[in-house]
Parts: structure tokens; sequence; C-alpha cells
């Protein structure tokens, strides 16, 4: 008969056994980095982090489901538009804290269950709840105007490589300059959200006009509601004025390529016929003036002439034309153009009631977010993207543009 081997444990096993158990209750209180650098496990399916090639992305800045810049950057990210971004982290101090019981911040919540069941992204309030990062990371800085020049400071003390900051950058030169100094001293480079610079309308004025001649207007138009109302929460929210807001990515043309500058520029001129300035409530109560539509050329000192025109209720397609020296339209290019609108009339579809020009500019956001992604990773330059430096001057032409057509339409 066989002898059966005695499952007597001998008192070395024992105490290796004891070690173990100890070892497996002490680090229970804690995630271990080895497996969250592997996977993140949503109702047991594992699903990874940025892979190696990946930016490790932080959106910091949501915003509101449909009317959030932010939000949108994060669609984006997360149906895979941006293949060297991998979107693993959203900070959204307002919505995870103070704003969270209010209609907006029941929506977000909702976004937040979705986006963790079904993508395994890792909400926090702060940027100090995160860990360090596992890949390159970039920070896609997409908060209120005023939060940016903090955002930025806890973004560079948390990790981050490279630093997407979304138009203007600041409330004010100063505090960009600020930034930009700050980010330098730390080897961080910050690259901005003008996604115009990249657009196909744009490019293809340029090319018209540089072969033919003539005059180019850029125009820019938002589809608010022309009430009181909604003008109103308009320029509360945007409250940096309109300038330092949706007229900021034409400027940022103009700086990047017809040599404007504050001490360039020979002369502006609004035109007083399109042109509209009111003071309104906001929805707080308080009172806010602002351009609901503005019209303007800028005249350098070297000898080049261009024109902005932004209307806050014009619509949903932004476009740019070139004019012959009588005045007469030779050329116009829109964004969306024909290749373009099936595409946003299936994003429309899709988001419903998601802000209009998110759709028109879809491709241009996916350009720039994956030209300051593959940069993050590789160091290659990020082509056409504007830097933090263009941002600072863009700022400066805005503060000196805003007095001085203010008090041409009084």
């Amino acid at each position: 008969m066989r002898s059966i081997p005695s499952r007597t444990p001998s008192s070395a096993t024992i105490l290796s056994m004891l070690v173990s158990l100890i070892a497996r209750k002490q680090s229970a209180a804690f995630v271990s980095r080895a497996a969250f650098q592997t996977a993140r496990s949503i109702s047991s399916t594992p699903l990874p982090l940025a892979k190696a090639g990946q930016a490790e992305v932080v959106l910091v800045g949501c915003g509101a489901p449909n009317r959030g810049m932010g939000w949108y950057h994060a669609i984006q990210m997360l149906e895979n538009q941006c293949p060297h971004a991998s979107l693993d982290y959203i900070v959204e101090p307002w919505f995870m804290g103070d704003g969270g019981n209010s209609p907006a911040g029941q929506e977000f919540q909702e976004f937040q269950a979705d986006a963790e069941a079904k993508y395994g992204t890792k909400f926090a309030k702060d940027l100090s709840e995160l860990p360090p990062p596992d890949q390159p990371r970039l920070a896609l800085i997409s908060g209120r105007t005023a939060d940016n020049p903090r955002l930025l400071t806890e973004s560079i003390k948390h990790g981050a490589k490279c630093v997407y900051l979304e138009k203007p950058g600041a409330p004010t030169v100063a505090e960009l300059e600020q930034m930009k100094k700050e980010a330098e001293a730390a080897g961080v480079e910050v690259l901005m959200g003008y996604n115009k610079n990249v657009c196909k309308y744009v490019r293809k004025t340029r090319e018209y006009a540089s072969e033919h001649g003539g005059h180019v207007t850029f125009v820019s138009n938002n589809a608010y509601e022309n009430t009181p109302e909604s003008l109103g929460e308009c320029f509360e929210r945007n409250a940096e004025g309109m300038l330092k807001n949706m007229a900021i990515h034409e400027l940022a043309l103009l700086v990047s390529f017809y040599d404007v500058s504050v001490d360039n520029i020979a002369e502006v001129t609004a035109d007083k016929e399109f042109s509209s300035m009111q003071t309104l409530p906001g929805p707080s109560g308080k009172m806010f003036t602002d351009f609901d539509k503005i019209k303007f050329t800028i005249k350098t000192k070297n000898g080049n002439e261009v024109s902005v025109a932004a209307d806050r209720c014009g619509g949903t397609d932004s476009y740019a034309t070139v004019s012959d020296k009588s005045g007469k339209e030779v050329f116009r290019y829109y964004m969306p153009d024909e290749e373009d609108k099936k595409h946003v009339q299936e994003l429309q579809a899709k988001y419903p009631t998601a802000m209009p020009y998110f759709f028109t500019q879809d491709p241009d956001y996916i350009t720039v977010k994956e030209r300051v992604a593959k940069h993050t990773v590789d160091g290659a330059p990020a082509e056409g993207i504007a830097t933090i430096s263009t941002a600072v001057e863009t700022l400066r032409v805005a503060e000196y543009l805003t007095p001085i057509l203010q008090e041409q339409l009084k």
C-alpha cells in the first residue's frame, strides 16, 4: 500500500505562510502602483493605462457636458481620435466640489459614471490626488481663464512634461508672462490651443491671397440667441471679453501670419456700421459690457493690412474672404466646407444638445491635440501649433485693441 505524504506543514513552511499573510494585510490599505501601471479595473474588466508611445493626458477642467470645451476634448480622446493621447485622468474641481449639486453637476456625474465604466478614466477633484506619471504626462488645461495661472503651477508640480493651455491662457499679459517664465524655469513646454492656426479655411485663404493678392478678412461666428438673457449669460461666463475670448483665435492668426504686434500696429479702425457693444446683466445680476459683434481693420508699420469680424449671434460657420482693391469679394472659404458638412451633421445627431461650434472645428481640435501629444512623447516639433510666446503677444494685442475699439464705438 502506497503511503500518503503528510499534509502537516513544517515549521519553516508555517513561518513563510505567516510572513506572506502579514504582507498581504499590510498592503491591503494601499493601491499597488505596479498593478495600477498595468491596468485599471472597472467591474473586473481590465483597462490599460497609457501605453508606450502615448502621452498620459490629465484633463484639468472638464466643465459641463455639452457646453464645456474640456468636455469635448475628453470625448474626442475617449473615442480614440488622437492616437498619441490616452486620457487617463480628469480633474474637475467645481463639479466634484461645490458645483456638484447643481443641474449641470448632476449631468457631470452621469458623464463621470459613464467614462469610468466604459473607459476606466480616473476622476479627481485636485491634481494632488494623482499618482506620479508612468508615461510622459500632458496636462490639458481647459478651466476658467482666471484659474489658469494656479492650474499651470499645480500641473508642473505634479509631473507634467508638457502643457496644452486653452486660449487665452490667462486673464492678463502680466500673468501669462509669469506663467511663461515659470514653465521655462521648470523645463516644461507650454503649447496653446489655437486650433484655427491649423484650420483648412485659413490655409486655403492664405494660399489664395499669396498667389493672387488682395485683402484678407477672418470672420468668426457663434450661435447665441440675440436676446439680453442669452448675451448676458455669455458676457458673464466669458468675462474676459470678446477679444480675449471668442476673437482671440483671429488675433492669434494675425500675430502668427501677419506680423501684428502691439509695437508694429500703425492703425486700427472699427467698422461702426457692423459693430455693436452692449451693457447687460449676467445671471448673477452684475452688469457686463462687451461687444456682441465687432469688425476692425489693422494696418501694420511694415505694410500689412488685415481685417477681423466676430459676431456672437452670427450662426455656426466661420470663414475667410479675400477682396480686391475695389473692395469686391473675390474668394471665400468656409469652415466647414462641403467636404466637412456631412461629418458635422453626424456629430449634431450624436450630440444634439452640444455647442454647435464644437462640430465645425472638430477636425482641428483633433489635429492640435494629436500634434501636442506626439510632441510630448517624442519631442519632435509640433508643426503649426502656437507657443506661449505667441499667446503672450496675442493677449497683448487684445488688451491694446479693446479700449481703442470701445472708444471708437461710443
